[in-house]
């Protein structure tokens, strides 16, 4: 399943005056405000891949991160408005936007989802991952939430030459992989009480956590990116590039595995891919 073309899923695509586009990622090319044609057609290929991997009906909030400017980075794909409640990006004073993504200069700039995970999400069937194009070292958070130093969501893709990443009990619900190179796609996925995993490009790093999780009540407040929101104060900013980031339902090790191949060939469609 992984070296599925790109290309597998044309033929779901509604066909209007010649143009071959997906009305969800029209919605998405509108909003933002994207004109050139290999973005388009990039962003359409993402979501008629993951619409074929059954993958785009878990995803509460997608970020292409396209455009090259904060107001065309800052839209949701499964939710193109301009609102908090469809979790749009909101930038921190800091960050430096590009065609190949967003980065904080370290020490304020982040990107605030709006998305609460005690809103949207369901205990013990959560996933996010995000897609970093800087090799550093560091504890700079990449993303994620704590509350109270006890119900953490966070991803951190090297420190200390590991990737660390927790769901939801604070060092109990923790998993931590040696990892040299910061580089990739990086999913945090939890499907029940008992099996929580991490991937890095699609293929599983370290091993299953089965500690038994109590679940994330008062997770009230909104993931970050960029840096951790500790009970609503953003704290360990991370200086690495961010091209792609997500937040949705638990996924399979298949689904796992595909997200990944229709993520770097959107990022390679695009010519940033690491």
């Amino acid at each position: 399943m992984i070296g599925i073309g790109k290309n597998l899923f044309k033929s779901n695509v509604k066909v209007v005056g010649g143009a071959s586009t997906d009305p969800d990622a029209q919605a998405f090319i509108t909003a933002a405000g994207i004109t050139d044609a290999t973005q388009k057609s990039a962003v359409n290929q993402l979501v008629l891949d993951l619409k074929g991997y059954s993958i785009w009906t878990k995803m509460k909030a997608i970020y292409p991160i396209v455009g090259g400017s904060a107001s065309s980075h800052k839209w949701n794909l499964k939710d193109p408005r301009d609102l908090n409640a469809a979790f749009r990006l909101t930038f921190a004073t800091g960050m430096t936007h590009s065609s190949t993504g967003f980065t904080s200069n370290g020490a304020s700039g982040y990107a605030n989802t709006n998305l609460i995970p005690l809103n949207v999400m369901t205990n013990n069937n959560t996933s996010f991952g995000i897609y970093s194009r800087s090799n550093l070292d560091g504890l700079g958070y990449d993303t994620g939430i704590q509350v109270a130093g006890s119900c953490v969501f966070a991803l951190v893709t090297r420190y200390l030459n590991n990737y660390i990443t927790d769901q939801y009990i604070n060092t109990t619900n923790r998993i931590s992989a040696s990892n040299t190179d910061s580089r990739g796609f990086f999913q945090s996925i939890r499907t029940t009480s008992t099996v929580f995993k991490a991937y890095k490009n699609g293929a599983q790093i370290g091993t299953t956590n089965t500690s038994s999780s109590t679940g994330f009540s008062g997770t009230n407040i909104p993931f970050l990116i960029c840096c951790i929101n500790d009970s609503s104060t953003p704290r360990y900013y991370s200086t690495r590039e961010y091209s792609f980031m997500y937040l949705g339902d638990g996924l399979t090790d298949t689904e796992a595995a595909n997200f990944y191949t229709a993520v770097q060939n959107y990022q390679t469609t695009l010519n940033r891919q690491v």
